[in-house]
């Protein structure tokens, strides 16, 4: 099972849509067969759900995401775990260990509406 986790630097970003960079996890019988770490290409509409698939992702870990988005990845056949944060390290051992459990997402409707990935400061809570 192929797992993106939103990240900024060495922690779960906030907001999965405007994350610096994703890392690509490879899960097989609950051990990690590999991690990559890619650059978020931009959030655009409808572009993370089909980038994510191509790259054979089954899963979305974040702290948060808006509805519309999530609702992009169920039709995509895409998992979402919403609510997490932390260091990512921390998550992956979580995530092995089968007890990584999500929580309301931090992302509020709207939130962050007309920025791009650079924005500095993001309407959560």
């Amino acid at each position: 099972m192929k797992y993106a986790i939103s990240a900024d630097t060495e922690y779960v970003s906030s907001h999965f849509g405007r994350c610096p960079e994703f890392i690509i996890l490879d899960v097989k019988d609950g051990k990690l067969i590999s991690r990559e770490v890619i650059e978020n290409p931009g959030h655009q509409p409808g572009f993370l759900p089909q980038f994510l698939k191509e790259k054979g992702v089954n899963c979305i870990i974040s702290g948060g995401m808006g509805p519309r988005a999530k609702e992009l990845f169920s039709e995509a056949k895409i998992d979402t775990i919403l609510g997490v944060d932390g260091k990512i390290q921390d998550v992956i051992d979580k995530l092995l260990l089968g007890a990584l459990e999500g929580g309301e997402s931090s992302c509020k409707h709207g939130a962050g509406h007309g920025y791009g990935i650079d924005k500095s400061e993001c309407d959560h809570e």
